[in-house]
């Protein structure tokens, strides 16, 4: 996983954890959770776009 090992994570959780405060992470996840969310929708509503230009002659 990205040339991660298991030490790698936990230190990179510590290091969040000391930043935010334990009692921010379950928001921080919540936001990051509903992003994803959002994003997911947004690119498969993407297929019934149209995205030519409109012809404007006047």
């Amino acid at each position: 996983m990205f040339g991660l090992g298991v030490t790698e994570l936990v230190i990179i959780l510590v290091i969040v954890v000391v930043m935010f405060g334990a009692s921010k992470l379950p928001e921080i996840g919540r936001g990051v959770g509903e992003a994803i969310t959002n994003f997911k929708k947004s690119t498969s509503e993407l297929s019934g776009i149209d995205g030519t230009p409109e012809d404007k002659t006047e």
